[in-house]
């Protein structure tokens, strides 16, 4: 019963992808800001747990393999492109670009590598890029959602910060794409 745990938890993360969408791009709802931010932060909760017990159960799957690296895409990008897009306007469209362009390579590298039967185990560059990315994510829908309809006259000051903070995290999510093309990494298991 216990290795369906992290996989029951990465398929909960699938569900609320498009459940945060519909929060933030199509509903009316008073709250919908605040309900996506709960359900983004929970989905970022079920992230760290499906790993925590993947490893303690020893549990590897096909399934998690596939899905868990997909659901985490899914979700950061479209709130990245939410904070992107209006009313939020939270950084800028290239740090979103460049996010996306890395996610895809990586992916399509870490692809090809697995067909050439060599491994790349994640790093610690991999995880700062996620954490400063859900740390920025969560910490600018928390704004928007719970602090900016109180200070609409400060939106600006607050949209600059955070497109700095964005390009921080661009520059550390960068770092952590070119560790994947190093000859140490590449040696594999």
């Amino acid at each position: 019963m216990k290795k369906y745990i992290p996989n029951s938890l990465t398929l909960i993360r699938v569900l609320l992808v498009p459940i945060f969408f519909w929060f933030v791009y199509y509903s009316q709802a008073p709250y919908n800001y605040l309900l996506a931010t709960f359900i983004f932060i929970i989905a970022s909760i079920t992230d760290i747990f499906d790993g925590l017990l993947a490893r303690r159960f020893g549990v590897v799957t096909n399934f998690g393999k596939i899905m868990d690296p997909l659901a985490d895409k899914l979700l950061t990008l479209l709130a990245l492109y939410a904070l992107v897009s209006e009313p939020m306007k939270m950084m800028s469209i290239y740090v979103f670009y460049i996010i996306v362009f890395r996610e895809v390579m990586i992916t399509l590298l870490r692809h090809y590598y697995t067909t050439k039967k060599i491994y790349i185990p994640a790093n610690v560059w991999g995880k700062v890029k996620t954490t400063f990315q859900l740390t920025g994510i969560i910490s600018a829908l928390v704004y928007y959602s719970l602090l900016y309809p109180f200070i609409p006259t400060y939106h600006s000051k607050f949209q600059f910060w955070f497109n700095i903070f964005f390009w921080i995290v661009t520059v550390i999510t960068i770092l952590s794409g070119i560790t994947y093309l190093s000859p140490k990494e590449r040696k594999g298991k």
